[in-house]
């Protein structure tokens, strides 16, 4: 189920143009013609935009009288970045041993070898 979630929210985000909706939506709700305003396409694109970003629970629509209003639902987002976190860990020691090693070549060093290099 998680990585169902999972897919989804990243194949939402995957699209310039469902990327841009959302930031603009990090700013307050907004009707699907604010949204679709900056945008070269017609309302039905808009819409449709719309629709994988709500399946994917990143945003939610209400109505309020006669606009239909977009919010942003940041529980999925959330959860991606908690899934990107358990990588940041891997990928800040490989950047720690890659300015180690550019410290020592910069000294003119001869460089560590790695663990498990023979």
């Amino acid at each position: 189920m998680v990585t169902d979630q999972l897919d989804s929210t990243f194949a939402a985000l995957a699209d310039p143009t469902r990327r841009a909706i959302l930031a603009r939506l990090v700013d307050g709700e907004a009707s699907v013609g604010e949204l679709a305003a900056p945008f070269a396409m017609s309302q039905p694109a808009i819409s449709k935009h719309l629709k994988v970003l709500e399946r994917a629970g990143l945003i939610s629509r209400h109505r309020d009288a006669q606009r239909r209003l977009c919010r942003i639902e940041a529980r999925r987002l959330a959860d991606a970045n908690a899934w990107l976190e358990r990588y940041r860990a891997l990928w800040e020691a490989n950047f720690e041993r890659l300015d180690a090693l550019l410290a020592e070549l910069q000294r003119g060093d001869q460089p560590t070898p790695a663990r498990g290099a023979s």
